[in-house]
């Protein structure tokens, strides 16, 4: 068991959480476009929203893999940019960090 056991489990778990949500949002936005032309502009717009939280889904997703590929190799907890020990508080609060507070 590692010192961030606790936070890969919750890395985990909020991962499989982001990547039911992108599978949905992915199968909504396959759906064939309606015949009808205004709801068809409706769908397109839609579309252009789901897209965006899509994006922002795949962000985190990527930040998360990383964030455990970390704990995995021993670098998790330290500063990306000064190499200096990155708090456990900051780390609770926010489990992706790759700076400690001051280089952030």
């Amino acid at each position: 068991m590692t010192e961030y056991s606790d936070i890969a489990a919750q890395l985990r778990t909020r991962l499989d959480n982001l990547l039911e949500r992108a599978e949905v949002i992915e199968d909504d936005l396959r759906h064939p476009l309606d015949a009808d032309w205004s709801e068809q502009a409706v769908d397109l717009a839609d579309d252009e929203a789901l897209e965006g939280v899509d994006d922002v889904l795949r962000a985190e997703i990527q930040q998360i893999r990383l964030a455990l590929l970390r704990i995995e190799n021993g670098s998790y907890g330290t500063c990306a940019k000064c190499g200096k020990e990155i708090r456990r508080e900051r780390l609770e609060a926010r489990p992706i960090a790759t700076r400690c507070i001051d280089c952030a």
